[in-house]
């Protein structure tokens, strides 16, 4: 199994999880049908015009019904983002496989599930809406509900206990590290160059190589560059996880974050960036670490807000052999590879696990708050969206792709604060990766559909979209595709002894032949031939205990024919010895000779001659002693 994200958009129909009680949407009215005919007002609420689910939020799990996960034996994590639904395979499903991923791809997997558990856990919902999700039900709700599949397959979050056990089944690996399955295939992770210890991996036998890029990036930000050279040579790439904003450059958006933030706290207002505990903060700080003095913005204090800040900014500092050559220079200094420590020291930057404690008595505005969750359906970022969005002097930067800014906004209208979308996505785009294939040249290309064609609400977009030749392979949700490879070869060792006891025959110039009698031993996908063992001495006595285990027979070998029959001087052969009246036919294999006195037909093809004759077994003889002189006998 490749990867296994949580799809986290789902939370988006659900109203927000505050912190503190919030008159404003304890006061939101509850749906009801225009005939009245459907009554949930307990489970819906209404606001802004939209209805939003009145419950725990619940995620949308990875496909289960397609395979019985249970029969999985690998599943390959290629960054942390694409490992939030671990717990739900591992714990629910009766997998007792091996999980692969590198060692901050856990670390940083583990930080964002405590935390997910975390926000979950400290505002707990007492009802669990589920009339709603009724088919009857859901045919007469207003949209975006009414479109929503598959809502029974949703749940709620895994608990901390499910994260530990899930975790506890991943074994690390190190980039370009070999690791075999099972003697059939090797697999070796790859640095991507998306987040820290992000990786694209190989999946080969002897013969064969697959690769798979998921969350790869060429631009240079803190973690290791992408090994591209490594894919060269691939039979099939899958190639998923481009960026979500192709139109989106990434350094313009840098650049429009530091000036939106430096225009609001210049004016007396808060910014609010809500973001992910790990991954781009780390560059906007850095990027704000560069900037804060040339805007004059050396007294505003930053605050960095989740429960699991100061593991993240920590982590961050040694994993340094996952980090870019600069960064992992400057650990040999030694200085921290990353500014957000000097921001820290100078106490620019403050973290906090969460908005209760040291935090309210420290905090001064105008500020600036990192915080979770960029979907602001729960998290401490829900508490500020209550506290700054009825001012307008407050802005609040989107910077993280995965939500649509005005879906994540709905529960919050009418709205004053400012909104600024900056979405950072550092992932390849559609320019990146033709550029990208073309320089590995893998032999077939699988990827999903959407990236075989322009996005809808840009059709005439040609240039926002894969155009490969050969056209790549495109799949969708729940289909089923044959890779256009197939295993053709095995590899067999044989041993020095058997190979010291043949005796090659040369066929023709620099190719030679030899016939082997062996033993092939296979046992866990390797295979091996040995010498036939010879048959042990019998003791000779009257009574035979027990009857041994027979050896294996030792046929003599059958003499192996190599060459072609040419058709012109086997014809004067057989005038030489008397067969004058042949006729010969063409045919798509070669050629039919039909020896017309004699009622016979003898059919000469390229991987073998056949003699067809009734009853006549010395005429029979005779002509395959004819043919016989025209090939090399092994």
């Amino acid at each position: 199994m490749l990867d296994c994200g949580l799809d986290t958009t789902s939370v988006l129909n659900f109203l927000p999880l505050p912190l503190v009680h919030s008159p404003r949407l304890s006061k939101l009215p509850g749906w009801v049908s225009k005939d009245g005919s459907a009554n949930l007002e307990k489970e819906l609420k209404e606001c802004a015009g939209r209805v939003f689910v009145d419950s725990q939020p619940e995620f949308c799990l990875p496909e289960r019904e397609l395979l019985d996960l249970s029969t999985i034996d690998v599943i390959l994590i290629s960054n942390y983002h694409c490992m939030m639904a671990l717990p739900y395979i591992t714990e629910h499903t009766g997998f007792t496989g091996t999980v692969y991923a590198t060692e901050p791809t856990l670390t940083i997997g583990r930080l964002f599930m405590e935390e997910l558990v975390n926000f979950m856990e400290r505002v707990p919902k007492a009802q669990s809406a589920t009339c709603w999700k009724n088919k009857e039900m859901q045919r007469m709700l207003p949209g975006p509900l009414k479109d929503v599949v598959d809502v029974w397959a949703w749940k709620r979050s895994y608990s901390i206990q499910e994260v530990n056990s899930a975790l506890s089944k991943v074994q690390l690996v190190g980039y370009s590290q070999k690791v075999e399955l099972f003697g059939a295939v090797q697999v070796s992770p790859l640095s991507s160059g998306y987040s820290l210890g992000s990786s694209n991996w190989i999946i080969q036998s002897h013969h064969e190589k697959v690769s798979y890029v998921s969350g790869s990036s060429l631009l240079t930000t803190h973690p290791q560059p992408m090994d591209q050279s490594s894919l060269k040579n691939s039979d099939v790439l899958i190639l998923t996880g481009l960026t979500q904003m192709p139109t989106a450059n990434p350094d313009g958006m840098l650049g429009e974050f530091c000036s939106n933030l430096a225009m609001t706290i210049r004016a007396g207002g808060n910014v609010l960036v809500p973001c992910y505990s790990s991954g781009v903060i780390y560059d906007l700080l850095e990027c704000l670490y560069q900037f804060i003095d040339s805007a004059n913005l050396g007294t505003t204090p930053f605050y960095f807000i989740s429960p699991v800040a100061n593991s993240s900014l920590e982590f961050s500092q040694i994993f340094a052999e996952w980090l870019c050559h600069n960064k992992q220079s400057k650990v040999y200094l030694p200085e921290p590879p990353f500014p957000h420590a000097e921001l820290i020291q100078t106490n620019k930057l403050k973290h906090y696990p969460s908005i209760h404690g040291d935090f309210s008595s420290e905090f001064r505005q105008p500020c600036v708050v990192f915080t979770g969750h960029p979907s602001l359906r729960f998290g401490d970022v829900v508490h500020f969206m209550e506290l700054w969005g009825k001012s307008s002097i407050n802005t609040i930067i989107f910077t993280e792709p995965d939500f649509s800014y005005l879906d994540a906004l709905a529960p919050y209208q009418p709205l004053a604060m400012k909104c600024v979308y900056c979405p950072i996505d550092t992932r390849l785009n559609f320019h990146q990766v033709s550029k990208l294939l073309k320089e590995v040249q893998p032999l077939h290309v699988v990827c999903p559909e959407q990236y075989t064609q322009p996005p809808l609400t840009q059709s005439h977009r040609s240039d926002l979209m894969l155009e490969l030749q050969p056209p790549p392979m495109p799949y969708r949700r729940c289909s089923v595709l044959n890779l256009p490879h197939r295993r053709r070869y095995e590899r067999v060792y044989i041993l020095p002894e058997l190979a010291n006891s043949l005796v090659p025959s040369e066929i023709k110039p620099g190719v030679s032949l030899a016939t082997v009698s062996a033993v092939l031993h296979s046992k866990d996908n390797k295979h091996t031939l040995q010498s036939v063992p010879k048959p042990p001495p019998v003791a000779p006595s009257k009574k035979r205990k027990r009857v041994l285990e027979e050896p294996p027979a030792v046929l003599a070998p059958k003499t192996l024919l190599s060459g072609a029959v040419p058709l012109e001087a086997f014809l004067a052969t057989l005038q030489k010895h008397g067969f004058t009246e042949v006729k010969v036919e063409e045919t798509a294999d070669g050629h039919i000779l039909h020896l017309q006195a004699e009622d016979t037909l003898i059919q000469l093809e390229e991987d073998g001659t056949h003699i067809v004759c009734d009853n006549n077994e010395p005429l029979r003889t005779t002509l395959r002693d004819l043919v016989l002189r025209f090939l090399q006998k092994l």
